[in-house]
């Protein structure tokens, strides 16, 4: 690492921290040649995913935006924020898994609802009545339906 003072090429790291949410590592350094201190920040190159909506067309994928939906799904749940950031994580590790850095927005809609179904059936009645877009009453009573045979 250059020196930001002097120029100088090597330094000795005095203190490492991981910054909030743990997207990037802060580290403190000394230079070697100047003995003055400085910071630099190390933080993974992001690769943008992209998710294919029903209509063919491709957006990039907003983790807050699922979290947004799943807090709603889940309002007045007794489900901690966390496990739904779980969920947003194993999503985006998904996508990173990925060759392609793409994936169809109804492949994620099912690995949501698959772990809502678990977790809590109203939650996932929630998520499912938006994600599957029921046309009517009937759809929604088949898919209950369907829920309660499992049981």
């Amino acid at each position: 690492m250059r020196c930001p003072f002097c120029g100088h090429l090597e330094s000795k790291v005095i203190d490492s921290r991981e910054s909030k949410k743990g997207i990037s590592i802060r580290r403190r350094r000394e230079c070697l040649g100047c003995v003055r201190r400085f910071t630099t920040y190390e933080k993974i190159e992001e690769i943008p995913y992209m998710i294919v909506k029903k209509d063919g067309s491709r957006q990039l994928f907003d983790r807050q935006k699922l979290l947004r939906g799943l807090l709603k799904a889940c309002e007045k749940r007794p489900i901690a924020i966390n496990k739904l950031e779980e969920f947003v994580e194993e999503v985006e590790s998904k996508l990173q898994e990925r060759p392609e850095k793409e994936m169809k927005a109804a492949e994620i809609g099912e690995l949501v609802m698959e772990r809502l179904k678990a977790l809590d059936k109203v939650a996932y009645v929630r998520f499912a009545s938006v994600y599957r877009e029921f046309r009517d009453v009937l759809e929604f009573k088949n898919e209950l339906e369907n829920l309660l045979r499992e049981k």
